[in-house]
């Protein structure tokens, strides 16, 4: 189910929160872990045995790394870490056991099938459960937590199954530690305010998705259809940066959508973009990018591996492992990985060089950002090997034949797409989001909201294009 389909936005979400508004308090827990398996069963009836089998496996391990049976004084705490270790390990097993197979397993053997010659390796063709890397990694991040005493005392079941299956950020994120949203899942109260200013994000979200996101992508999807091989340098780059907008506000609307559900329900998800594309270096716009993703890689593998404080080699390996593992996080291809190790090869070069005196530049560290990424996108965005080593090149002129794309279609894209385009740079910087904290309680916000609510209602009933690029991940 999407947060950007009329089932959703007509049915599922007035008929769920109509409920959870009525019941009494200490329900509604159970009310949202209820509403949260019928959303994901909707469109995943099968794999929402899978993820009620996953959270019921790690409840059964967190309680048995708390539970403390009668022994002597003196190896109590001794048997203590050793229960702790063997459910942390047994839990880290199972759940990444599960993420392996059905989203990994397919490319290594293919990957050891190709080296060998011959299938060795048999294909299981599976498909991928719907956020299976989003909730895989909160369920790790909470047993990691409480096996280091951050998170001190174990949760009842529904509280720990609605915390990992809440479906504001169940499919796509944000990942969000138990930490964050310990208190409220004992007790959050919702008021009037909470609503008002929920449903006025969820709308801001709404309209980024399906009046940006979608329509941009129109432009990217019409660009790669020509070939990427038949591409004047100008179309090309064109392209990317649709494509660079594209992710971009597909990405941070169901964000900002998940942020305004999550108000509207009581809490408080994390922030997941800090305006990544006025960034000054690509270190800079990782700290702002997938803000959640960045922190988890950082707090459960980083920093164990030993992060910076090991010497410049190990830090150079640490950043190497990170980042392969943040590509494949990403999907089970190898335009993934080398999308990632882009980006280890980047930052460990900015890193060691540049990368301070960019950040402190006016102009040119965001020509250096704006120039990159877009860069890094095709590479993201183009699996197919020799589809993307022909768009690089028509990228940097260096494609050989005579590109039957050519600049007289560049204009006619300008001429088609320059409203739009203009809409995207001026939300890829602070401003709208400024004018929007200033003005949100102002009575002609509510007339905007409700303008760009009708308008995404009427793309959603008559457009084709309104995937969310994020859930192949």
């Amino acid at each position: 189910m999407l947060f950007s389909g009329i089932g959703f936005l007509f049915r599922f979400l007035p008929a769920f929160m109509l409920i959870y508004l009525i019941v009494p308090a200490k329900f509604r827990n159970f009310v949202l872990l209820a509403g949260s398996l019928i959303f994901y069963g909707v469109g995943e009836p099968y794999f929402v045995l899978l993820l009620v089998f996953s959270v019921l496996i790690n409840f059964c391990l967190n309680r048995y790394m708390f539970w403390e049976p009668r022994s002597p004084q003196q190896n109590r705490a001794k048997k203590r870490k050793r229960r702790k270790k063997i459910a942390l390990c047994t839990s880290l097993v199972i759940d990444f056991g599960m993420l392996f197979v059905f989203k990994y397993w397919d490319f290594a053997a293919q990957t050891v099938n190709g080296l060998a010659g011959r299938e060795i390796t048999p294909i299981l063709a599976l498909t991928l459960p719907l956020g299976i890397s989003f909730y895989t990694f909160q369920m790790v991040s909470y047993q990691v937590d409480c096996y280091r005493g951050t998170t001190k005392e174990p949760v009842g079941f529904v509280s720990f199954a609605a915390y990992v299956s809440m479906f504001p950020q169940l499919i796509a994120g944000p990942i969000v530690r138990y930490e964050e949203v310990a208190d409220k899942m004992v007790s959050r109260k919702i008021g009037i305010r909470n609503l008002e200013n929920g449903l006025k994000l969820f709308t801001v979200g709404l309209g980024l998705k399906v009046l940006l996101a979608n329509q941009i992508g129109t432009l990217w999807n019409t660009i790669m259809s020509a070939g990427a091989g038949n591409l004047h340098i100008t179309v090309a780059w064109l392209g990317a940066a649709a494509y660079s907008f594209q992710i971009y506000f597909d990405f941070w609307g169901y964000s900002v959508m998940a942020m305004g559900l999550g108000k509207m329900l009581g809490f408080r998800l994390p922030r997941n973009f800090n305006d990544p594309y006025v960034s000054r270096s690509i270190s800079e716009f990782w700290r702002r990018w997938h803000i959640t993703l960045g922190s988890w890689f950082r707090e459960y593998v980083y920093i164990p591996m030993g992060g910076s404080r090991k010497g410049r080699f190990r830090t150079v390996c640490n950043l190497f492992i990170v980042w392969a593992l943040t590509g494949l996080w990403h999907g089970a291809d190898w335009n993934f990985v080398l999308w990632g190790l882009l980006f280890f090869v980047i930052l460990t070069v900015e890193k060691n060089t540049y990368g301070k005196r960019l950040e402190r530049t006016r102009v040119l560290g965001h020509i250096y950002t704006l120039l990159l990424i877009p860069i890094t996108w095709v590479v993201f965005g183009i699996s197919d090997m020799g589809q993307l080593t022909a768009y690089l090149g028509n990228m940097f002129g260096l494609h050989s034949t005579v590109a039957l794309v050519g600049v007289q279609h560049f204009t006619r894209y300008l001429k088609e797409y320059w409203v739009l385009l203009i809409a995207c740079f001026l939300f890829i910087t602070p401003f709208p989001a400024q004018l929007y904290r200033k003005y949100r309680d102002r009575w002609f916000s509510v007339v905007v909201l409700l303008l760009i609510f009708w308008f995404s209602v009427h793309e959603i009933m008559v457009g084709s294009n309104n995937p969310f690029l994020y859930f192949r991940f």
